[in-house]
């Protein structure tokens, strides 16, 4: 018999650590070469990940729920010697292995109040790695960094982003994950600690500080469930949005009914190739065809400037039993219905199938959420930072509709109807832009050409 090391992988090039949220088998189980062994979280996807070989779990390392960095050993298989001649380490998702760097993360959009820092800015000096890793948040650029600072600053593209819209110095928070870098964790505590000092605020308002979550005391019939990790990071995402955003909403009804018919007659024919067509396909299309047509809705907020997308990238949220997630469609304009409706089956079965790679839910520039698959007649959806506008889809079902006709005379007739809510950031995005854009995806969805399907 040999030994094999399954080590904690890593999930992408900006990932520095994971959290070991469940363990799919025990110690002494058989497991079979790439069969799902456990199942990690990190700040930007929970993924299965498989087993290096086969053979027999011998040992487990890391328990569920701890955090552990990169390349560190969570458990050991005992193999024979064929197996043990593969490779001692899994292999995420291909596309996670090749992922990008992030490149719209470090883009800051403003977050509440930070604490004002005294200090004199000195011009930045050039350096190798890219600014947004060695410039420090708050803007100081001078002297030359420590070995130690230089692996603090190289921290995750999230824990820079929630640095540079709190005007923190990275290399100033004691690190606690790999290589001494600071961790989500880390940066959020540092901030909760920071006084509140006196002075002008450069944020929007809302409270002082991080954002808190207060305690509330159980009773004693209660149960307890602590917060899994996507579960802590959307909570904190959506309270950072609406205290970022200025929420306004349109609302705007959609007469469903060409689409009903139009998908009634190709459905049979997407099924043979393997695709589910929904009405959600029409209105990803309907939305990507616009989103050139409107830039300001397609666009993200950087300080105080706008940055106009040059991709029109839409994410999809899928609601898990564990949490939500956002998926992206890249270039979803360049795609035909069929296209459209392949990526949205591939990506809500492989994030319910935890399959999907951290670049799957990156580079999102406008998200479409549909909550109406469980009948709401419509809602009012949060932003997804840092984008400036997201659609939310409620119910599309039969309902009674005063219908003109061309001699001008009104009747009541049944019609496939539903309700489409936009909430938009108000600091850039006027009502006018807003209800242009909402009024040209109507128009395509009532009028949509039966040579598009």
């Amino acid at each position: 018999m040999a030994k094999v090391d399954v080590l904690m992988p890593q999930m992408g090039e900006s990932i520095a650590e994971g959290t070991l949220s469940k363990w799919l088998k025990k110690v002494g189980d058989p497991v079979k070469r790439d069969e799902p062994l456990f199942e990690i979280s990190t700040d930007k996807v929970d993924a299965e990940i498989p087993a290096p070989a086969a053979g027999v779990l011998a040992e487990i390392k890391v328990q569920e729920g701890q955090t552990v960095p990169v390349q560190t050993l969570v458990a050991v298989l005992e193999t024979d010697a064929s197996a043990a001649a593969s490779k001692p380490t899994p292999a995420p998702a291909p596309a996670a292995a090749a992922q990008p760097p992030k490149a719209e993360l470090p883009k800051p959009s403003p977050q509440p109040t930070p604490p004002p820092r005294a200090q004199v800015p000195s011009p930045q000096p050039p350096a190798p790695a890219p600014a947004p890793v060695m410039k420090t948040a708050d803007g100081d650029g001078g002297g030359v960094q420590t070995a130690e600072q230089r692996l603090r600053t190289k921290s995750t593209p999230l824990v820079r982003k929630i640095a540079a819209e709190h005007s923190v110095d990275i290399s100033r928070i004691p690190g606690s994950g790999y290589a001494g870098r600071v961790t989500k964790q880390d940066i959020l505590g540092y901030i909760e600690r920071a006084p509140t000092a006196p002075g002008p605020r450069p944020q929007a308002p809302g409270p002082a500080g991080a954002i808190e979550h207060p305690a509330v005391e159980p009773w004693p019939e209660d149960k307890v469930e602590p917060w899994s990790k996507i579960r802590k990071i959307t909570a904190d995402h959506m309270v950072m949005s609406r205290r970022v955003s200025a929420h306004v909403a349109s609302f705007f009804e959609v007469d469903f009914t060409r689409i009903a018919q139009l998908r009634a007659k190709a459905k049979q024919t997407y099924a043979e190739r393997g695709v589910n067509l929904t009405f959600l396909a029409f209105i990803v299309k309907a939305c990507a065809e616009n989103l050139r047509k409107h830039p300001i809705v397609n666009a993200a907020v950087s300080g105080d400037s706008t940055i106009y997308r040059g991709a029109v990238n839409i994410g999809i949220a899928v609601a898990l039993d564990w949490g939500l997630i956002v998926p992206v469609i890249r270039n979803a304009d360049e795609l035909a219905l069929i296209g459209i409706a392949r990526a949205i089956n591939d990506l809500g079965e492989r994030a319910r199938t935890k399959k999907l790679s951290p670049d799957d839910i990156q580079r999102g520039t406008f998200t479409i959420t549909n909550p109406g698959g469980f009948g709401p007649y419509a809602g009012i959806p949060i932003i997804n930072q840092p984008q400036v506008a997201i659609l939310g889809v409620g119910a599309i079902e039969k309902r009674p509709k005063v219908v003109t006709a061309a001699d001008d005379t009104d009747s009541i007739a049944i019609r496939t109807m539903g309700m489409l809510t936009m909430s938009y950031d108000h600091r850039v995005v006027d009502g006018a832009d807003a209800d242009r854009f909402l009024a040209d995806v109507k128009k395509l969805l009532q009028e949509f050409p039966e040579g598009a399907v």
